[in-house]
């Protein structure tokens, strides 16, 4: 039976790398919010927010970062991967650079988000502890495969390394 796991990605513009991943299947992911869900969301504030992000991760095993080139570093990231650990939950990265978008477009890789979150208890750098993947191959088709082979593993290993670093 597939994990259950909740996806985090900087919505534009990666969205459309975003939802490839998401169809791989090897691991259920939360459901997407449409445009017109999110606007709802986000028009209730922080509150609002904190309350879907919340709500999403309900049930989920471990939360799967879609690293893009401006993922890192993000108010919405950082509270999903804070929220993700504090929960006890996975998190794992997984860098979708190289993956295309509609148009066929690639992007340059971005930072490591981990390497902007403490870990409350060594106050080391979660980029320590948690593992954020670069996918091998050289092109999109390539990566994608690269994903979709290892996707599962690497979400199992998140919730193996979480369990050994309270």
């Amino acid at each position: 039976m597939a994990r259950k796991c909740f996806y985090s990605f900087h919505y534009i513009p990666d969205c459309q790398r975003a939802a490839q991943i998401r169809q791989i299947g090897s691991i259920e992911g939360n459901r997407p919010a449409s445009d017109n869900d999110w606007e709802t969301v986000t028009k209730g504030g922080e509150a609002a927010i904190k309350r879907w992000i919340a709500n999403q991760m309900t049930g989920k095993s471990c939360t799967v970062i879609l690293v893009g080139s401006g993922t890192a570093n993000r108010k919405w990231i950082n509270h999903e991967i804070v929220e993700s650990w504090t929960a006890g939950m996975g998190v794992v990265g997984i860098y979708i650079h190289g993956i295309k978008n509609l148009a066929g477009e690639t992007s340059t890789k971005g930072n490591n988000p981990f390497d902007y979150i403490t870990h409350g208890t060594t106050q080391k750098k979660l980029s320590t502890i948690v593992k954020c993947y670069n996918p091998g191959g050289s092109t999109s088709k390539e990566k994608y495969a690269w994903i979709s082979q290892h996707l599962a593993n690497a979400v199992e290993e998140a919730i193996k390394i979480r369990k050994e670093n309270p």
